[in-house]
């Protein structure tokens, strides 16, 4: 029965039945005048959850890190040289794929729970005076740590730094579940995925990508194919693929773009802030601490959450499962053994956050942790019930 239990690992997340039935349908033919009318209202509403007006969406059959090689092989050429910050696992394999499209990459070190460094990227920006640097990457939600970084106040280092740079976003486990505003920060390349706010399967990469960072096409000499924008977006034009198409996730794609645009995309992002909010609270209950190093940083779709001075985070992930059924996230890279990660993105509901909190707690108290049973769901309990009118 463990499969009617909801996850609350950061993504993939639950998929609603509405999506379900979305998805489950017939094999049809993506080169038939209907399939038209499918595709381009998803391209379209895209454009309101990315924020942005003047950009393209283009999609691609992959994850996330599909979408992340799609930006590099068409804006850049070898050599190129790109600033990153490191401060998690995501950002770090951002660099790997970077390094490996022979990039030359300018790394910034930085503490894990912190977040982009604006002040250090105006720093490098500045004493770049040969503008060699090309793009700027930031990941806006490192899921790692449960660290949600300022766009905002990167893309006014850059303009501070009065340089040419593209900023380039990770926005994978952001994405329709925290406002993100693609034209008012500037983005010129937004990456994410069909598997975490969308509520879908993992199988489609989706970019916002800007006029700007169309036009660095014409320059750009890395190799592509699969992912050639140029391919995708002629294909587009017309309601089509330059290949066969993920159908089924197309369709799950147009309901899934219907269910937040109904619920309205501000509700949404209050929804994400209300549940992150129950989980912080039974957080703070328990007297654990977030990875995330202050409130500003605080992630409203997942949270890292060190256990305790001689508990392995992975002993107490594992534990849930085999003995509850639940999925909990394990700690990544530097968290690995030392914090344990709660999602709670997507299509959940405050009943369901507690239904994690719960099963947490019955498998932290079965390993002996230093938790009073039922501290942190009442805790929950109490947010939640304060804040449900303001809910309805």
């Amino acid at each position: 029965m463990s499969d009617q239990n909801p996850v609350f690992i950061p993504g993939p997340t639950n998929i609603p039945d509405r999506l379900r039935n979305a998805m489950h349908i017939q094999t049809r033919d993506h080169r038939a005048p209907d399939f038209v009318e499918t595709f381009a209202p998803v391209l379209e509403d895209c454009k309101r959850v990315f924020g942005t007006e003047t950009g393209q969406v283009i999609t691609f059959p992959a994850s996330g890190t599909g979408g992340w090689e799609a930006s590099i092989c068409n804006t850049l050429s070898a050599g190129d040289t790109v600033l990153v910050a490191r401060y998690g696992m995501f950002s770090h394999r951002w660099i790997d794929l970077c390094q490996r499209h022979n990039l030359e990459v300018q790394v910034i070190d930085c503490e894990w729970g912190s977040g982009a460094p604006a002040d250090l990227f105006e720093q490098a920006l500045k004493a770049d005076t040969e503008k060699t640097i090309k793009a700027v990457l930031v990941t806006h939600n490192e899921t790692a740590t449960g660290v949600k970084s300022d766009i905002a106040a990167v893309r006014r280092a850059m303009d501070a730094a009065s340089h040419p740079a593209m900023l380039f976003v990770d926005c994978v486990s952001s994405l329709a579940s925290m406002p993100f505003h693609m034209d008012d920060w500037g983005v010129d390349i937004a990456v994410s995925g069909s598997q975490k706010g969308f509520m879908l399967a993992t199988g489609m990469a989706i970019l916002g990508v800007s006029q700007k960072a169309l036009a660095a096409m014409e320059t750009a000499t890395l190799p592509r194919t699969f992912f050639d924008f140029r391919d995708m977006m002629a294909a587009n034009a017309s309601g089509g693929f330059p290949y066969t198409p993920p159908l089924q996730l197309i369709y799950g794609m147009r309901e899934s773009l219907k269910m937040l645009l109904e619920e309205g995309l501000d509700n949404v992002y209050a929804r994400h802030f209300r549940l992150a909010e129950g989980v912080r609270k039974a957080v703070e209950a328990w007297g654990m601490k977030l990875c995330a190093q202050s409130p500003e940083l605080y992630s409203d779709t997942v949270s890292a959450i060190y256990v305790p001075e001689g508990f392995d985070s992975n002993e107490l992930t594992e534990h849930a499962f085999n003995a509850y059924g639940v999925s909990f996230g394990i700690g990544l890279g530097e968290m690995n053994g030392k914090a344990f990660r709660i999602g709670h993105l997507g299509s959940l509901t405050d009943v369901m956050v507690l239904s994690g909190l719960a099963s947490i707690e019955m498998a932290m108290a079965d390993l002996n942790y230093p938790i009073e049973l039922g501290s942190g769901v009442r805790a929950a309990q109490e947010y939640y019930r304060a804040t449900a009118a303001a809910n309805q």
